[in-house]
């Protein structure tokens, strides 16, 4: 019987190393990461998930401790998930905390419910269903860290010595960043025509010689010799309007584009935020920079409402919302230059309550306000700089009873352009030249993709930074037949500065034979990068790619 008993006690208390108690719970966490990394919903870092299963899957004989142990894995799991996913990283959403608690409760639950995703629910039920049944006969660890090791081992970094080969390999090849900068940094291509690889060394040489050339780009603004002909200068700077936003909503047709004498195809706004969109807008007359330059002073020369005061411009300022949401207007007219607001908002009628429960005014009734303010005024030359919200994500209808409603995008976008081509007109019947630019600080973001959510602008995605840029020269004696000139390469703001400083002396309006064609000519192109303080967006060999954070470039999922 001792030895019986002796014989028992051994298989009861087997060696540490046979403690092999499998990942249990934790392989659901597994199989639903599979699951939206199958769907392009999830990124995913194959170090650090082997890593997590490993350290699950470490013998611990004690049972408190691999109890413990799954606590402690609670919260780590939920922070490596978070960084497999798309969304901005921690940092920024605790910044941007006390910003979403000024979001009124009815915006709230509308972005609530953008998270609900029926389908993905449903196949999260399927799969659980699945597991639980599965799990009866077959031991799911196993499969589990198969499939793990299958995605991860194809994707995990390549060891130093082969990246620092690699590299040496590309160097002797690739022009070096100062080369680049030397020219625009459109080459993707060795001096023997040999395309670069999109590497990580190579986006980012890329990236930084596209910083270092548009330092050298500015717009001059020469003296106007001889008579200079008095006109107005307007820029009309919409909120969440693109492209996308518009072939969604089925008004990219509306009346107003056929009245334009000059659209801008493929003009990247280079941001999806909107104080950032304001102040590259203001800076317009100087290359592209970085997001966290925007902030900083700027060269001399860059202020294009500063070029345009050396000009004898009266510059002026009008918004349809109050501007106090995330700092919007302090920011504009410190990194802008721009005055104070002139038109009294606060005697009109509300037509929408924004986003923040706070006012938003009707676009045609700011701008008639303005208008008849200017009317009354003796200067030669005035320059408007607008803003307006009334597509801003989150706004509301008020209702009768002093309530408000849901307010679709496509009510509001059609009101927005219905009331812009009734103040043109407004314009043509008052006999004043004025040169009328449209600009959209970024797209509402309508549709969404793999890496956010409808109306999230985290990241400046090209669908929310492609937008529809219009010129209108209201009073010339030379209209542009024949509808609007497309300019189809690719822009941003220095382009617009570009024509800003073709037109400054007026003739455009006074002489009888203008030439529109030598207006576009030869404009300052722009590649396509776009930034947020979180994020990069660049196209390299005409596809786009993306930088989160501090960590690596990648393709940007379709």
């Amino acid at each position: 019987m001792r030895g019986q008993f002796h014989e028992k006690s051994y298989i009861e208390t087997p060696p540490p190393l046979r403690h092999w108690r499998g990942l249990g719970s934790w392989n659901l966490y597994f199989l639903a990461k599979f699951a939206l990394l199958w769907s392009g919903s999830l990124d995913f870092h194959p170090l650090a998930n082997l890593t997590f299963a490993a350290a699950l899957l470490v013998p611990l004989p004690p049972v408190w401790l691999h109890r413990l142990r799954h606590i402690i894995a609670i919260p780590v799991g939920v922070a490596l998930f978070y960084y497999d996913t798309w969304l901005p990283p921690a940092s920024r959403l605790i910044t941007g905390a006390e910003e979403i608690s000024k979001f009124s409760t009815d915006y709230l639950l509308e972005l609530a419910q953008r998270f609900i995703d029926l389908p993905m629910i449903g196949t999260a039920l399927v799969l659980l269903v699945a597991y639980l049944f599965l799990s009866q006969w077959l031991r799911a660890t196993v499969f589990t860290v198969a499939a793990l090791l299958y995605i991860a081992l194809p994707n995990l970094p390549k060891p130093i010595a082969t990246q620092t080969m690699a590299h040496a390999t590309i160097n002797t090849t690739a022009p070096t960043t100062t080369q680049l900068a030397a020219t625009p940094p459109a080459s993707d291509k060795t001096a023997n025509t040999a395309p670069l690889p999109p590497t990580n060394a190579n986006l980012e040489a890329h990236l930084q010689a596209f910083y270092k050339y548009e330092k050298t780009r500015k717009t001059a603004f020469p003296p106007i010799t001889g008579h200079a002909s008095p006109f107005d200068l307007l820029i009309l700077n919409i909120c969440s309007l693109s492209w996308a936003d518009l072939e969604d909503v089925n008004l990219s047709n509306h009346p107003l584009f056929g009245k334009m004498d000059i659209i801008f195809d493929n003009f990247n706004s280079a941001t999806s935020y909107s104080a950032p969109a304001g102040i590259r807008l203001l800076r317009a007359s100087c290359g592209q920079e970085p997001h966290s330059d925007l902030y900083k002073p700027p060269p001399p020369g860059c202020f294009l409402f500063d070029n345009l005061r050396e000009l004898g411009f009266t510059t002026s300022l009008a918004l349809n919302h109050n501007g106090k949401y995330g700092g919007y207007l302090d920011s504009l007219r410190a990194q802008g230059q721009l005055p104070a607001p002139t038109v009294k908002t606060a005697q009109l009628p509300r037509a929408l309550n924004a986003f923040d429960g706070s006012p938003v005014w009707r676009d045609l009734d700011v701008l008639n306000a303005w208008w008849q303010q200017r009317q009354q005024t003796s200067t030669q030359r005035a320059a408007l700089f607008y803003n307006t919200i009334t597509l801003h994500d989150g706004n509301r209808f008020i209702t009768p009873n002093g309530g408000s409603k849901r307010a679709d995008y496509q009510p509001r976008l059609q009101a927005l352009l219905d009331d812009l081509d009734t103040f043109l007109a407004e314009l043509e019947r008052s006999g004043r030249p004025v040169v009328v630019l449209i600009v959209p600080e970024h797209g509402a973001a309508l549709r969404g993709d793999r890496l956010q959510i409808a109306g999230l602008r985290e990241i400046p995605s090209p669908n929310i930074t492609h937008v529809p840029v219009l010129i209108k020269l209201v009073g010339v004696k030379t209209p542009h037949q024949g509808g609007p000139i497309h300019i189809s390469a690719q822009s941003s703001f220095l382009a617009l500065s570009e024509i800003v400083s073709r037109l400054r002396d007026g003739k455009a309006f006074s002489a009888p034979d203008f030439d529109w064609q030598a207006l576009v000519k030869d404009l300052p192109k722009t590649e396509r990068v776009s930034e947020t303080d979180s994020s990069v967006v660049m196209f390299y060999q005409n596809s786009p790619y993306i930088r989160l954070g501090d960590s690596g470039w990648q393709e940007y999922p379709h």
